[in-house]
């Protein structure tokens, strides 16, 4: 008999989850649409900021990424911290691997273009501290798990990306001979970032697990209410994809070339950085729903300080900055793609190690 865990996985997503690539790709083009057709609207959006940060951006990043911490168990981070096995790994992989592969292959594919290459360096650097919450939550990753590492990037990233951007775009370079690039990035733009696109949503989904599960009880709390935000991840999300694509436009859809020419090192970063993490999590004896979170961990990247430093730094019409717009424009696509990638390569890993049921991907967006 065909049960829920054998059933195709087509049948066992909601409507929303199956077509979630189409939805996907629809925002992204109605973004370029609009930014190619409306005159101006990229530069009135790019006005609209708080301290420099893209408000249309950041409200959709916390409304996207509110729920899916919401859903977090806050009381088994330490079984989270406890396993070395994923922690030691993932910052290998997010701090040493994952901006010597870009830097490696920004080279290799754009050594004639020096700004797109700067600009790809810089995204490199940038590890995901947002959006991945999603990508996880959709492939039944481990919430908990991706809590942590998140927050632990985030840390690293205040500390780690100043000082990683002189070394790739300066110190590396002159060691062999190539030309070198100077970075001015303050750690304060770096933790405002953080602060705003990680901490607000952590704080609020910690505060409404708290107090939610304090005044109804937790079953009340993952059957009621965690389904009624659920969707408003979804929507958050291809709210941000339109804004971010209608913000740089007319810039993608004017230099065609130019984009597939930045596309193609993407590419491999990307497929490299998720395989081989997947493999390495494998390897390490991780169960699936771990495994999948070290590997959107690794493999995505925080457009949102990429862009913003980009553009502080050579300015909104620079070649670095038209990279650091093109990452989301692979990333999301290739990504979502790897969603069901990881869902369907559960079957290839051992039971989950903490004894807890792996996630379903009915509803994972929103339950």
């Amino acid at each position: 008999m065909t049960g829920p865990a054998t059933a195709p996985l087509a049948a066992r997503l909601s409507f929303l989850d199956r077509y979630l690539a189409v939805w996907i790709l629809a925002a992204m083009g109605a973004g370029l649409g609009l930014g190619r057709l409306v005159p101006g609207l990229g530069d009135a959006l790019a006005k609209v900021t708080v301290t420099g940060v893209s408000l249309p951006i950041a409200l959709g990043l916390l409304v996207m990424m509110y729920p899916v911490l919401a859903k977090v168990r806050y009381d088994r981070l330490d079984t989270v911290t406890r396993d070395r096995r994923l922690l030691v790994p993932s910052l290998v992989l997010n701090w040493v691997l994952g901006p010597a592969v870009m830097f490696a292959l920004a080279w290799l594919f754009l050594p004639d273009l020096p700004a797109y290459r700067t600009g790809l360096i810089i995204v490199g650097l940038a590890r995901c501290i947002a959006m991945v919450i999603i990508w996880n939550d959709l492939a039944c990753g481990d919430r908990e798990a991706a809590a942590v590492l998140v927050a632990l990037n985030s840390v690293f990233q205040v500390i780690a990306f100043a000082g990683l951007g002189w070394f790739y775009l300066s110190v590396l370079p002159g060691r062999l001979g190539l030309e070198q690039t100077a970075l001015d990035v303050s750690v304060w733009e770096i933790a405002r970032s953080v602060l705003i696109f990680l901490g607000i949503p952590l704080a609020a989904g910690y505060l409404t697990r708290r107090l939610g599960e304090k005044a109804k009880g937790r079953t009340w709390y993952e059957t009621k209410l965690i389904p009624r935000l659920g969707p408003f991840a979804l929507y958050g999300l291809l709210f941000t994809i339109v804004v971010l694509f209608a913000l740089q436009g007319d810039a993608i859809t004017s230099q065609p070339l130019d984009v597939a020419r930045i596309a193609l090192p993407l590419l491999v970063y990307f497929a490299l950085m998720w395989a081989g993490s997947m493999a390495l999590g494998r390897a390490a004896g991780l169960d699936h729903p771990r495994a999948t979170t070290l590997a959107f961990t690794a493999a995505g990247n925080n457009f949102e300080l990429a862009i913003a430093v980009a553009i502080a730094t050579f300015g909104a019409s620079s070649g670095q900055a038209l990279a650091g717009v093109v990452g989301p424009l692979i990333e999301v696509p290739v990504l979502i793609g790897l969603v069901y990638v990881a869902l369907a390569a559960r079957r290839y890993f051992p039971p989950s190690a903490t004894g807890l049921p792996a996630a379903s991907p009915k509803g994972s967006a929103r339950v």
